[in-house]
């Protein structure tokens, strides 16, 4: 599959990112758009996983910028869990398991087919000091291998003005579960 978009691909989705950008300042504060457009032009395969985060409902936008490496963070801003990415079970391996009623992919696989990756719980955390997401959906997080090792799953969601994280079989899927994604650009 070619990842790379066209160029009225290109100056579609770099718009429709400008125009979040601009309205949503509070996210990332001091970053100008100018320095963020000209890293995207420059890695065309980041702007084919924007469009596809933008695509399946994401709404991806710029939520910081790593002081190492100088990255900028686009995270899945989506005030539910991104609609194009729901359920789904957490990895191939449960998704292999499932001996019926198998949903169409895993989140992890889908990430990796994007080209990102999911949140941590401490991300999706600082996540939800920019906004509040998630009132209504939950989202699957990284999970430790321990955990995963022993058939779990770790999700996040925002109830009761607070971030809780729960825990799953890795093999369940629900129609209010999806993933949130971040790429560094």
């Amino acid at each position: 599959m070619k990842k790379q978009l066209s160029p009225s691909q290109t100056e579609e989705l770099l718009d429709i990112l400008k125009d979040r950008f601009e309205k949503n300042g509070t996210r990332h504060k001091g970053i100008p758009w100018p320095a963020v457009q000209a890293k995207l032009l420059a890695i065309p395969a980041k702007l084919w996983s924007l469009n596809e985060m933008e695509i399946t409902g994401g709404e991806p936008d710029v939520i910081g910028q790593d002081k190492k490496t100088g990255e900028f963070l686009f995270c899945d801003c989506s005030t539910e869990s991104p609609k194009g990415r729901r359920s789904f079970c957490f990895d191939h391996d449960a998704l292999e398991s499932r001996k019926e009623n198998k949903p169409l992919n895993s989140a992890l696989g889908m990430a990796a087919d994007m080209g990102i990756e999911l949140l941590t719980e401490a991300q999706y955390r600082d996540l939800q000091l920019l906004g509040k997401f998630d009132l209504k959906t939950s989202s699957w997080v990284q999970t430790p291998a321990d955990i995963r090792k022993l058939g779990g799953a770790l999700f996040c969601d925002r109830r009761y003005n607070t971030v809780f994280t729960y825990h799953n079989g890795a093999e369940s899927y629900y129609a209010a579960r999806g993933f949130r994604g971040m790429l560094r650009v």
